[in-house]
């Protein structure tokens, strides 16, 4: 279906100030879809009540509104402007709330403007926790035992009944905010309370917690005409527990099986395709019981994300952009593919390369704030990182995280115990990944750390070759080092300086740059081409590696 001529002028709804738990994500959808927008010829309104962001820079708009974002500013924007649509899904979940509200007050009636991307319906079987549930027992999804509560009594009854642990969900919120886990009766008051309060519907679901169990995140786009692509499978490096924006995560998903895939992928087109009015770009979260391959669905937001921002930096792909075009009528078999400029947007890319994304956090400044990672989002930033191997990746990411790590390891800072670090490592808190490092140098096992960490014992296999590496290099000295050690080093994504820094003796990350290069180990630039080279890439960009 081509694009719908009768929409004139749309009104893009920001995300709003930029706080933890929703970083700047969404300024990178909403510049996208402006763009993509006015390249179809519409003027395009946008309300935010954040000037620090690029989506608010007079160029990006044709008029834009610093104004706080409630249903008072939108009704004067449809004053001032003849609006014909609105699009609520670039704004993360402040913007779907907004666009709720505004509907049952009738203002978009009033002003005889429609919702495009989403209608109000889907919006609440996504969000609205105890029509998700019901919807995913409809067809047929397993979930986990649940139920929902709309006051205190209620929900310490059921969370009597489902027993614990449990997860307490709020309605209708961002960032995992007001939700936690609950181990014991004695915190079960509290954890209640704060996310009946955290809910704008006063609503919570208390589910059984899946604890241990692996978590994948689906990134998908679907068309009016029910045309569904699948742009990213991500895993999470941590099991269930920890909110995905606070957990290292890694695309393509490595620990996958192809049949646990494929149940994945199909279960997530059936959700999306029963969803309703929806066309844009959406994610879809699962939970799979590592010994059985059991899938359970946790939650879909009908919105482009902080997900999808990764997914499109990741692949190439711009979700944000080619969404825009799917709100306006557009099917993806009617859009060019902006990669290859001659297939269709009707693809799903391949990698050969390895993401890690891994979150930033900034608990220094923030005294006295407890630093245990959970279901509430604390991060408040994050590094991506390109790589050939999952090793490569994960270095890149812990260079970038401008905290003195160099590559996975603070040379000479810790000074734990083994046993110690075993138990530090139970607690999921922001260095865990560096104290598993630790520990596997110290001569853990494997083993320990899965069963105290709950992680893939792949990934901790891939982070052991780091540590088996390293302490190769620790023997020698930079003349001695062999050739093949240091051409190894760098293909698993070892810094000048982390190598200079592991040698033994006083080395200059210089020094060690100079004898690579003179033995000709030097950087080589690949493609992100999102279709692993099966077509040719007109717009493409490059990451840096050491394979030949």
């Amino acid at each position: 279906m081509p694009r719908d001529t009768s929409i004139k002028t749309v009104l893009i709804i920001g995300s709003g100030p930029i706080v933890i738990g929703q970083a700047c994500e969404f300024d990178y959808s909403g510049s996208q879809s402006a763009r993509s927008l006015r390249e179809e010829g519409i003027k395009v309104i946008l309300i935010n009540s954040n000037p620090a962001t690029i989506m608010t820079d007079p160029m990006m708009a044709d008029r834009v509104y610093l104004l706080p974002l409630t249903v008072d500013s939108i009704e004067q924007i449809l004053q001032e402007n003849e609006i014909d649509a609105v699009l609520p899904t670039m704004g993360g979940q402040t913007a779907l709330n907004l666009a709720k509200e505004a509907e049952e007050l009738g203002i978009w009636e009033k002003y005889n403007v429609r919702l495009i991307g989403v209608d109000i319906k889907a919006i609440d079987k996504a969000e609205d926790r105890e029509k998700f549930r019901q919807w995913m027992i409809q067809l047929g999804v397993p979930v986990a035992p649940a139920k929902t509560a709309n006051s205190f009594l209620e929900g310490k009854e059921f969370a009597q009944e489902i027993g614990f642990p449990l997860v307490i969900r709020p309605s209708f919120t961002l960032g995992g905010t007001g939700g936690g886990f609950v181990h014991t009766k004695a915190d079960l008051d509290e954890a209640l309370n704060r996310g009946l309060s955290a809910s704008p519907i006063h609503e919570v679901l208390v589910e059984k917690a899946v604890l241990g169990w692996k978590e994948f995140e689906l990134e998908l786009l679907r068309d009016s005409a029910d045309n569904v692509v699948i742009i990213c499978t991500v895993e999470n490096f941590d099991p269930m527990g920890i909110h995905t924006g606070d957990s290292i995560t890694v695309a393509p998903a490595m620990t996958l099986s192809d049949t646990a895939f494929q149940l994945m992928r199909n279960t997530a087109i059936q959700i999306m395709r029963d969803l309703g009015n929806f066309a844009g770009g959406c994610n879809v979260q699962f939970s799979l019981n590592p010994e059985t391959e059991e899938l359970i669905a946790i939650e879909i937001n009908p919105r482009v994300s902080r997900s999808s921002a990764l997914a499109s930096k990741a692949t190439g792909y711009p979700i944000a952009k080619i969404a825009a075009k799917l709100a306006i009528g557009y099917n993806l078999d009617e859009l060019k593919n902006q990669i290859t400029k001659t297939t269709s947007a009707y693809f799903e890319p391949a990698l050969d390369y390895v993401i890690v994304k891994v979150p930033r956090w900034n608990f220094d400044k923030f005294k006295g704030a407890n630093d245990t990672l959970g279901l509430q989002m604390k991060s408040v930033g994050e590094v991506m990182a390109i790589g050939r191997s999952f090793t490569e990746a994960i270095q890149k990411a812990c260079q970038s995280l401008e905290n003195e790590a160099v590559g996975l390891g603070y040379y000479g800072k810790s000074m734990m115990k083994s046993e110690d670090l075993v138990e530090y490592i139970k607690v999921p808190k922001w260095d865990r990944i560096f104290r598993i490092k630790d520990a596997l140098m110290q001569g853990v096992r494997v083993k320990t750390i899965v069963e105290a960490t709950g992680i893939d014992r792949w990934f901790i296999y891939q982070i052991q070759d780091i540590c088996n590496i390293e302490k190769e290099i620790a023997k020698y000295t930079l003349d001695s080092l062999p050739v093949e050690l240091l051409k190894d080093a760098k293909k698993k994504g070892f810094s000048d300086e982390q190598i200079a820094r592991i040698l033994h003796s006083n080395t200059t990350d210089e020094e060690v740059y100079e004898k690579r290069k003179a033995l000709g180990i030097t950087r080589v630039f690949k493609m992100v081409d999102t279709c692993s080279a099966e077509f040719e890439a007109k717009t493409p960009y490059f990451y840096s590696s050491f394979e030949g």
